[in-house]
């Protein structure tokens, strides 16, 4: 009895993981300026407001300034990751302007796990 209890835990926890891991990554490759992606690639300005849909998209009013620090590539090539002030996220590249470009070559990197993370009081979560 408790064999068959284990193996149907066993079967839901994979099946949950199988789910939360589809939704989590947003792309398996972007694009930096660095290997690292700790350099800043340019400097963008809103042209509209943007509220994201969760903790880990980058809030913003039109007007605002936003560096940027890394690109999704293939999957999802419509967004980019960048700063404004202490805030960081991802945003859609249709909703900036390309204000100065800092550095002209990209280099395509795999993203990790740890890219998609939410911090939200002193919490890390995946979404």
């Amino acid at each position: 009895m408790s064999r068959i209890l284990d193996q149907r835990i066993l079967l839901l926890v994979i099946s949950f993981s199988a789910s939360v891991q589809s939704t989590k990554v947003l792309s398996k490759w972007k694009k930096c300026g660095d290997p690292e992606c700790e350099k800043a690639m340019s400097r963008v300005q809103a042209t509209t407001d943007y509220l994201g849909p969760d903790c880990r998209y980058l809030t913003f009013k039109t007007g605002e300034e936003i560096m940027v620090y890394s690109k999704l590539s293939r999957e999802s090539e419509n967004l980019w990751t960048g700063s404004k002030g202490k805030d960081f996220g991802y945003f859609p590249r249709d909703a900036v302007k390309v204000e100065e470009v800092l550095i002209e070559e990209e280099v395509e990197v795999l993203t990790k796990e740890t890219d998609f993370l939410c911090l939200q009081e002193d919490k890390y979560t995946f979404e």
